[in-house]
């Protein structure tokens, strides 16, 4: 797990166990805490105001229907956020919004990211923006929220190498779009802090 991850919160047992009961004021607690963290997420997963907001809402309601689904061997903020991409990734598959063409994974073979370029906040949440919903979602899950190849590959129901293959993409267009030189990547730890 990525310790810069918008989600990473603790929350007293206590306030989960209250929630879990039905105390809506628990719920309500819990509401705020994460509605930041979630509809930042979802807004970089879905690339539109109007979707977040709904992915966030959606996802909340889920919460509060399945709190009963909650384990408690994980932490809950992993639980909530696993919700909030679950139904990011349902509205982009119910809008048809996922590019599936072909992709040739061994053009990319030897093209891994090399170090971090910091590429100013403004300029990387522009070209984030004009990445197809796919790979956006993917290196945002991969480098930001910390998810693995296996994790990604499970949340949208394909390969690994699916995971694999969008991540070098979309970091090759990233490159391409913030015209850095092959062997750079940009940091999107950056865009991380900048969607409100």
């Amino acid at each position: 797990m990525n310790p810069n991850s918008t989600f990473r919160q603790d929350l007293p047992d206590s306030l989960v166990a209250r929630f879990r009961a039905g105390d809506l004021d628990a719920f309500e607690q819990i509401y705020r805490r994460f509605e930041r963290p979630a509809f930042t997420l979802a807004l970089r997963l879905t690339g539109q105001r109007e979707s977040a907001q709904e992915v966030l809402q959606d996802a909340m309601l889920k919460a509060f229907e399945r709190v009963q689904q909650f384990r408690g061997d994980a932490p809950f903020w992993g639980w909530l956020r696993r919700l909030v991409v679950n139904e990011a990734l349902m509205l982009l598959r119910k809008r048809g919004r996922f590019d599936d063409a072909p992709f040739d994974e061994d053009a990319f073979a030897d093209h891994a990211p090399g170090p971090w370029q910091h590429a100013d906040a403004q300029n990387l949440e522009r070209a984030l923006a004009e990445l197809p919903d796919t790979a956006r979602a993917v290196l945002w899950l991969y480098h930001v929220e910390g998810y693995t190849h296996v994790e990604i590959a499970e949340q949208f129901g394909r390969t690994v190498s699916f995971s694999k293959s969008q991540v070098a993409r979309g970091t090759q267009r990233l490159r391409e779009l913030l015209h850095l030189e092959p062997g750079f990547a940009p940091c999107l730890i950056h865009a991380a802090g900048n969607a409100s």
